[in-house]
């Protein structure tokens, strides 16, 4: 699965990795290393960060299932 990011997130999160590289390491990034660097980390880490999202999702979504049936369950002695 690719995950692709909008431009506009792109330009962002490159920005953000040249400022943490000009501070951390005292090293200018270009654009295109960090662009490089952006592709690497969605590479590596955008399968997992994923599939803890849709892992948070179905938890929710189950907790609000679970939440409805008690609402909405009817007791036969009534």
């Amino acid at each position: 699965m690719k995950i692709a990011l909008s431009n506009e997130n792109r330009i962002r999160a490159a920005a953000q990795i040249q400022r943490q590289f000009s501070i951390e390491f005292d090293e200018r990034l270009s654009d295109f290393r960090a662009d490089a660097l952006i592709d690497l980390m969605l590479k590596a880490l955008g399968p997992a960060i994923y599939n803890q999202g849709v892992q948070d999702a179905r938890l929710h979504l189950q907790g609000k299932l679970d939440d409805l049936e008690g609402e909405v369950y009817a007791d036969g002695d009534a």
